[in-house]
């Protein structure tokens, strides 16, 4: 089906309730995280939870990046309080900042993890990269018109996406 290409490999709650320890004995040595409204809220600075997450991850063993279709002093001031590499104004869902961040971490396609809360830029890129790409729902609600246009059309693939759970 044409939407499958939009699919997550699994969709959670939360970028918090991941059980990283978990993906760690799966053989997860590298995450790439999306920030909006996947570890924050839009435009919200890195908050004990995010700078918490990340540091649990590093003392695993996880390496960690981010990637961001925002601008440089938006990700660079977040990347310095969760201490993590980044790339911004990424193009996702381009291929090549994935690719980017896994050969930066010294990670490939079988040992990286996405997290990411939008379709169409976050899971595709992540798919198209053969990144196995974890959707969290929006932290809030409140998003620029084009984020919620593009919800809109979410809201099918979606659709679509539990059915063919079932």
């Amino acid at each position: 089906m044409i939407w499958e290409r939009f699919y997550p490999k699994e969709w959670v709650e939360s970028t918090y309730e991941i059980d990283f320890e978990t993906w760690r004995d799966k053989g997860i040595r590298g995450v790439i995280f999306d920030i909006d409204n996947t570890l924050v809220c839009h435009d919200a600075p890195a908050d004990d939870k995010a700078r918490e997450l990340f540091a649990r991850l590093h003392k695993l063993g996880i390496k960690t990046y981010l990637l961001s279709n925002n601008k440089e002093p938006r990700v660079a001031a977040f990347a310095r309080e969760v201490d993590s590499p980044y790339i911004y104004k990424s193009g996702k869902p381009a291929v090549r900042s994935y690719k980017k961040a896994m050969e930066n971490m010294g990670t490939g396609t079988k040992d990286t993890l996405f997290v990411g809360d939008q379709l169409f830029t976050d899971v595709y890129g992540a798919n198209r990269a053969g990144i196995y790409g974890i959707l969290v729902k929006p932290m809030n609600p409140k998003e620029e018109i084009q984020i919620v246009l593009k919800r809109y059309l979410e809201a099918v693939v979606l659709y679509f996406y539990k059915r063919s759970l079932k």
